[in-house]
């Protein structure tokens, strides 16, 4: 039931909420370390109710955080259970599968007290700067290789640091005030969420428990309704990605069934002894995204719009792996999934659907330089998919949204000279509308002593295909000194190498003799 609250008081209530968890977002940018964060938007903030149930998130929030987060704090609060949480704790872990899927992010929750009894919890997830191990590659072969690995602990208990936690992270990062400079900044985001709160809900004069109900409870409602909109039924697709020896393959099989519609990956490639696994949770989030973007867009984000809609796939395969499946370049794969749901629903859906993009690819590079050590990680996007209304967007990370790393950045934070960066020219796929084009880009390596590069080059073998009609887009190129690479191989760059990245077009949607 809704109506608990005057619509205009929560109206009024929500927005409050929504701009206490940006002034945090806002926090953490202002005071982190990171690239990552400050340019490149990789992380999210979210509010919960004492149950770990999602109430709000910042406005620029990363897709799969937003899935991902609120099941961290259910954790958090499986492990050490409301009656050993006190105030003034802070959890951390970058579990990936009780995190976002990979152990680059690190999250870190706080609980929120208000007259002594706990009404909130405060999250934020964030790819750090560096978590030790290999570089992040698509071809690293056990989390092992990937880093540190840090289980859900309290590195604040009762207010007082867990010195053993901190020494153990700087211990085994190569930048180590970098990372721990970016996790006390996601620190002051979650006390700066619980500061405010405390301070909007006593100057409204209502429970966060009833905002939390009426918030959900109206968004599960909208969701549930336009769900119940769309005729029952089952709807398949498949889409192939690069994989390694073999093509890695999705198959989703989409069934609406009155108000919920459920999602079954069987059939979908096994796990891999690469870093393309998924986790369930993250399988999850790309999920629900792509069913909430379709039908219910503009409705709050919180626990109550995911309610109807479930996943499943068969453990062992590459959407729900066995330990220890590394998981680094999980963003290969899972960046697939809006793609596959969307194929699914085209026919029912033809006017909403977007076909498959090229997301977004990276590069990492770690060494010494002027004695001084340094570890940067980039994004370069490919071209998004084109829809019925429009041309793919060129150079954007669609489904998630993080941004191209400008070149003055790249250049301050890693020893590279930047050569060129442009619009990849006709590499999106042709059709009634052109998917978007790709992202190319040079640099040289500068550096006076060799260094270690990793690029996670999506679409370089299988180009996204078009849909409806629509052709692929140009499959993404890399090449070092001229000469053709495998990405999935680490590289070691030594003063004057050149770099060249071709990132992927988006495929296109319809048939290009249907335009008028």
């Amino acid at each position: 039931m809704t109506g608990r609250i005057n619509p205009v008081t929560l109206e009024i209530a929500w927005a409050r909420l929504v701009s206490i968890v940006d002034e945090a977002a806002a926090t953490f940018i202002r005071t982190s370390f990171s690239t990552l964060a400050r340019e490149a938007n990789d992380f999210a903030v979210v509010l919960t109710d004492v149950a770990g149930r999602s109430i709000a998130q910042s406005s620029m929030s990363v897709p799969s955080f937003i899935g991902t987060l609120p099941a961290s704090v259910r954790h958090f609060i499986e492990r050490f259970s409301i009656a050993g949480i006190s105030d003034g704790d802070v959890f951390i872990t970058n579990d990936p599968w009780k995190g976002t899927g990979h152990v680059h992010d690190v999250t870190v929750a706080t609980p929120i007290f208000m007259a002594g009894r706990l009404i909130a919890f405060a999250a934020i997830t964030s790819h750090m700067p560096d978590i030790g191990g290999r570089l992040r590659s698509a071809g690293v072969r056990e989390i092992y290789e990937e880093g540190l690995q840090i289980p859900l602990l309290k590195l604040v208990e009762a207010g007082r640091t867990n010195e053993a936690v901190v020494a153990f992270i700087k211990t085994n990062v190569r930048v180590p005030d970098a990372t721990m400079g970016d996790i006390w900044s996601e620190v002051a985001a979650c006390r700066k969420v619980a500061e405010r709160l405390v301070e909007v809900l006593r100057e409204v004069g209502l429970d966060l428990d009833d905002i939390s109900a009426e918030v959900r409870t109206r968004s599960e409602q909208a969701m549930r309704g336009a769900i119940a909109a769309l005729p029952d039924g089952h709807h398949a697709y498949s889409l192939l990605h690069d994989g390694f020896e073999d093509r890695v393959r999705i198959e989703a099989m989409v069934a609406i069934e009155g108000d919920r519609i459920h999602v079954d990956y069987t059939g979908t490639s096994e796990q891999l002894p690469r870093a393309v696994n998924v986790v369930p949770i993250y399988t999850f989030a790309y999920t629900a995204y792509a069913v909430k973007a379709l039908l219910s867009p503009d409705i709050p984000n919180n626990e109550g719009s995911f309610q109807p809609v479930t996943t499943w796939a068969p453990e062992g395969t590459i959407l729900n792996p066995r330990f220890p499946a590394p998981g680094g370049a999980r963003n290969m794969i899972g960046h697939l999934l809006p793609a596959a749901v969307m194929g699914a629903l085209a026919p029912v859906l033809p006017d909403r659907v977007w076909a498959p993009g090229a997301s977004n690819s990276s590069v990492t590079i770690a060494g010494e330089h002027n004695r001084h050590r340094y570890a940067g990680m980039f994004f370069f996007n490919g071209g998004q998919g084109a829809s019925s209304r429009r041309a793919g967007m060129p150079t954007l990370s669609f489904p998630s949204n993080l941004a191209n790393t400008p070149i003055e950045v790249i250049e301050q934070t890693v020893p590279v000279r930047i050569l060129h960066r442009r619009r990849r020219s006709d590499s999106g796929g042709a059709g009634f509308r052109r998917g978007g084009n790709g992202l190319d880009v040079a640099f040289e390596f500068i550096g006076d002593a060799p260094a270690t590069c990793s690029v996670i080059l999506t679409r370089w073998r299988v180009p996204p295909p078009g849909l409806n009609g629509g052709e692929a887009g140009a499959i993404a190129r890399l090449s070092v000194n001229g000469e053709m690479r495998d990405p999935s191989d680490h590289l070691l760059l030594h003063k004057g190498d050149r770099i060249t990245i071709e990132t992927a077009g988006g495929g296109g949607l319809g048939v290009q003799e249907n335009v008028q």
